[in-house]
Formats: structure tokens, C-alpha cells, sequence
């Protein structure tokens, strides 16, 4: 319960998240860094029966309560997957989006990770990176000990395995996070 907390502004804003992700029906998708499964929950009923939910996390803990989670739900669009540190462990072309939400700032292998995303989105596949604002003066002690590097420093990286950088997105209720979208690039 302590990772989804109402002070946590990526919980707090959850509806203008999704909204803004605009997952159809019959998508499939990956919830990279899944976590406790609470954005991957809402991704499944967003992508409704026909559509597929792919909960990605690296920690053993956080996949068994995930699988149990989504199995005492009974919830048939969605799978969990064991990661490694440099692969989201997905096939090619196996998703039309991907969802990173304060996770990215973890990726010990950011360019590898990036590029297994890349091998795994359709040609038409999209991604949304909320994570830290990490500003020298302006962010907490806390985010400026934990977060590696700032938003353009993300930004290079991940052009740089192969998206290409649609914008910054305002996100109501995001205040210590942003919100960037990429597409995949050919």
C-alpha cells in the first residue's frame, strides 16, 4: 500500500494520466516497472476484453504479487513478465504502447532497456516516461540523491535507442514529475 499512497502525484493523477495515454480497445500494452499493478489494472479495462496487458517488473516479489494480485482478481487480459536488467523480456512487435511511471531513473542499462521497448512496439508503437523532475536548487534532497539525471539528459537516451520525442505533456496534478512522449522511430 505504501507505493500507492494519495501523496504519490503519479497515483493522484491517474484519470488525467490514462486519458492522456489513450489506450483503445484491443491494444496491447506494456507496463514497464509494473510495480504493485495499479496502472496495469486500469490499462486493462481500458484495453477491454480484446486487448492485452503486459505488467513487466525485474523484482521476483513484485511479480508474485502481481500474479497473485491479478489472479484473486480474476483478470484475463493481462500477464506478467520477469524482466532482466537490460531487457523488458517482450517479443518483437508484440505491443502498440509502453508505459514507464517513475521508472526509468531505476534502468541500470537505459540503452539496452530502451532498445528491447524499441524490438518490442509495433511500427506505429508509442511511449509515455513519467518521472522525476530533477532540478539542482528546486527539487527535494531526496530526488536529487535518487534520480540520476534530469528530463533532457531521459530525453537523449532515449532518442538515442531509436524514438523519436513527440513533447512534454501537462499532466494536472504533476508538480515533482513530467510527462514525455516519444513514438517509435524507423
Amino acid at each position: 500500500e505504501r507505493f500507492e499512497v494519495e501523496s504519490r502525484e503519479a497515483y493522484r493523477a491517474r484519470d488525467h494520466i490514462m486519458k492522456r495515454l489513450a489506450l483503445a480497445t484491443g491494444e496491447r500494452v506494456a507496463d514497464v516497472g509494473a510495480g504493485t499493478g495499479f496502472y496495469s489494472i486500469l490499462m486493462s479495462e481500458a484495453v477491454g476484453p480484446t486487448g492485452w496487458v503486459y505488467a513487466v517488473e525485474i523484482s521476483p516479489k513484485f511479480v508474485e504479487h502481481l500474479s497473485e494480485q491479478f489472479d484473486a482478481r480474476d483478470i484475463g487480459n493481462l500477464t506478467t513478465v520477469m524482466c532482466d536488467d537490460d531487457s523488458v523480456c517482450l517479443p518483437p512487435d508484440s505491443i502498440d504502447a509502453a508505459f514507464l511511471c517513475d521508472v526509468y531513473h531505476h534502468f541500470e542499462y537505459p540503452g539496452d532497456t530502451m532498445r528491447s521497448i524499441h524490438r518490442a512496439l509495433d511500427e506505429d508503437g508509442r511511449l509515455m516516461v513519467i518521472d522525476f523532475e530533477r532540478i539542482p536548487g528546486v527539487s527535494r534532497e531526496w530526488t536529487m540523491g535518487h534520480v540520476r539525471a534530469g528530463k533532457q539528459t531521459f530525453i537523449d537516451e532515449i532518442e538515442a535507442a531509436g524514438f523519436e520525442f513527440i513533447g512534454e505533456r501537462a499532466i494536472p496534478g504533476l508538480e515533482e514529475n513530467y510527462c514525455l512522449e516519444f513514438r517509435k522511430g524507423h
